[in-house]
């Protein structure tokens, strides 16, 4: 993603994205519950890390040991952190301020919401739809999330489903008994997919319903608008890593299934406004721009030219962070992307470099217990990542594998040329 006169540009493989430059606010200090000596030589950090959670900090509702490890090294004995650091994940069914909780206790440290990028924290760049009437589909705090993220006038999969109950016929005890007419419902404008759903085939089949109709699920038309509705979708993996020894259907399962069903009604293919999430650039851009304005707020004058992404999904974190760090190598070139014109910068990034660390905690350790999951380097692995998105096999391949996340800290310090 680059700015283009006033706007950030985000390319994926098939689509182009104008999107407003400006970004969030910047991030605060992380409180530990050990300290780390600060020698009084140290100058100040040039790098900073974006940590996945589900895999690297936790599994499921537990810590994971080596996690604390490696936030006792993070920090300084004043409980500041030594560098800066934010926390990635393509989460979305909660809020940041409750996530930036439940870290808390688990890593015995302080997190701060802003420190949180949830999967759908771009959508606040997406200004053009905040007034739009959308409609939501997830689980959690979907209209609080909504709401957080700009959009004033949103329905929630329940709502319309109350609105018109003869849409939501799967289910033979949810089936309406009565279906009062509906001629006094606003239209809807835009989708919004923030994370998989409870009743997969409820929000499947109103999603259906309202892109079909053009934004109006009562009314009866010859045929189907095209293009569609904007939807914005945020979470693409397929799989994620929790307490079960097997990965678990992701978001990325649920959109999987939406075009496949949309595709096979109307024989055309189902565009996305905006994609986010890892692997997305515009998730990266988005943590650089927190990254530096943290740096800035501590008074850090070097500028961060080294990122580290550190996560356990090969096709979500690695290949994320390696086609982030293909997009700083082309931006510093100043090539042409996909042909969508030279790459400009309204302002200049100092960041040179994202290396991505696999950990074997998550996603990527149960390849060895014979998972489906791709194994970098394997003779026949499945393409995981969202059919947006081209597939090239190199982005798979992590800059470091490591056991845990404590030996991912060890690691880039020593780089670093830190204690």
């Amino acid at each position: 993603m680059a700015a283009l006169g006033g706007l950030a540009v985000l390319a994926t493989g098939r689509r182009v994205w104008k999107l407003p430059a400006r970004l969030s606010a910047a991030l605060q200090g992380c409180w530990p519950r050990r300290g780390y000596s600060e020698g009084r030589a140290e100058s100040p950090p040039t790098f900073g890390f974006l940590f996945d959670i589900d895999g690297v900090l936790v599994r499921g509702h537990r810590v994971i040991p080596a996690a604390l490890e490696a936030f006792s090294k993070l920090v300084n004995s004043q409980g500041q952190l030594r560098v800066p650091v934010v926390f990635v994940t393509n989460a979305g069914n909660i809020l940041q301020q409750g996530k930036a909780k439940d870290l808390s206790a688990l890593l015995g440290c302080k997190v701060d919401p802003d420190q949180v990028i949830l999967s759908h924290s771009p959508m606040k760049l997406f200004l053009q739809h905040h007034k739009r009437r959308m409609l939501v589909s997830g689980q959690g705090p979907l209209v609080e999330n909504a709401r957080a993220l700009g959009f004033q006038n949103v329905v929630t999969i329940d709502e319309l489903r109350m609105a018109f109950p003869e849409l939501d016929m799967v289910d033979l005890e949810r089936r309406p008994k009565t279906m009062p007419p509906r001629s006094d419902f606003p239209a809807i404008e835009g989708v919004l997919l923030l994370g998989e759903p409870v009743r997969w085939e409820t929000s499947l089949q109103l999603i259906m319903d309202v892109l079909l109709s053009g934004g109006d699920p009562g009314a009866s038309l010859a045929a189907a608008p095209y293009p569609h509705l904007p939807i914005l979708a945020s979470n693409m993996d397929l799989l994620w890593m929790a307490e079960a020894k097997m990965p678990r259907f992701g978001h990325g399962t649920f959109l999987l299934c939406l075009e496949a069903i949309y595709r096979k009604v109307t024989g055309k293919e189902l565009k996305y406004e905006g994609l986010m999430g890892k692997p997305s650039i515009l998730t990266y851009q988005y943590a650089e721009d927190i990254i530096r304005q943290q740096a800035e707020r501590r008074g850090w004058a070097a500028p961060i030219r080294k990122l580290y992404a550190v996560g356990d999904n090969p096709m979500s974190d690695v290949y994320g962070a390696n086609l982030f760090h293909q997009y700083l190598q082309m931006a510093k070139r100043g090539e042409e992307e996909h042909g969508t014109g030279r790459w400009q910068k309204q302002r200049p990034s100092a960041t040179q470099s994202c290396a991505s660390i696999l950990v074997c905690t998550g996603i990527y350790s149960s390849q060895h217990a014979g998972s489906q999951v791709p194994t970098p380097g394997g003779a026949d692995r499945p393409f995981h990542g969202h059919r947006d998105f081209s597939f090239s096999p190199e982005l798979l391949e992590a800059s470091h594998i490591v056991q845990d996340v404590n030996e991912a800290v060890q690691l880039v310090f020593r780089q670093e040329g830190w204690a």
